[in-house]
């Protein structure tokens, strides 16, 4: 039987299988669904990764805190590592080391990355953790949920945006904001909770979006 409670809490790490419920830890969520040795979770992991890090509560070292056998920090390692692997194949900037809690990769994990990323694009299977994963699924399940997830923002622009942009809505923005903006975006009409807590939350990032100077900055900053 499914943890439904846990299938809930996925969902809010944009991993939609079911209806959400509010209030969860992300750190704890993550480790809950590295204990599972569930394939389909781990397939997911990549994209409930990504929408954790966007959390200003997610921390690596918190995640690995409720995880107690030394197995189960290992297999979170793989997961962490074969998401970077993922993501360097859609060639999508995630910034790991400030919620990694180095400020680099040992040699040993950036040559598991890079192992990842090669089955990846020869789309043969491999081990992760001791699971043997499809390089289709993985691939699939991810660009899947990216895709997805652009529909609405495909509607309104005539412009078609690549998975970069797609991603980078996803990084700046949690479920919740995103609605904001996109109802915002569409002139939609927001409720009195809605406008305090667009005015208070999600009007600051995006008027930080809008700095060209900052915009400016950023790149040189990736560039370097």
């Amino acid at each position: 039987m499914e943890n439904k409670q846990l299938l809930n809490k996925l969902n809010r790490l944009g991993y939609p299988l079911v209806e959400t419920t509010d209030g969860f830890d992300v750190n704890e969520t993550l480790a809950e669904v590295v204990k599972t040795n569930n394939g389909r979770y781990w397939e997911g992991f990549p994209i409930l990764l990504a929408n954790a890090a966007k959390e200003e509560e997610f921390e690596y070292r918190k995640v690995e805190g409720f995880l107690k056998k030394k197995e189960e920090k290992e297999n979170l390692k793989q997961l962490f590592l074969l998401s970077l692997a993922l993501y360097k194949l859609n060639n999508l900037h995630f910034d790991w080391p400030s919620s990694y809690g180095r400020s680099a990769l040992e040699p040993e994990e950036k040559d598991k990355v890079r192992v990842f990323k090669n089955h990846l694009l020869k789309s043969t299977e491999f081990l992760v953790a001791g699971r043997r994963f499809s390089s289709e699924r993985v691939k699939k399940t991810f660009q899947r949920y990216f895709t997805l997830e652009s529909e609405e923002v495909k509607n309104i622009s005539a412009k078609q945006e690549d998975l970069s942009l797609e991603f980078a809505l996803s990084q700046v923005f949690s479920p919740k904001q995103k609605d904001l903006f996109l109802k915002k975006l569409k002139g939609e009409i927001l409720t009195k909770t809605e406008r305090e807590y667009f005015s208070r939350t999600v009007r600051k990032k995006t008027a930080a979006l809008a700095n060209s100077e900052l915009h400016h900055l950023a790149q040189k900053v990736l560039q370097n």
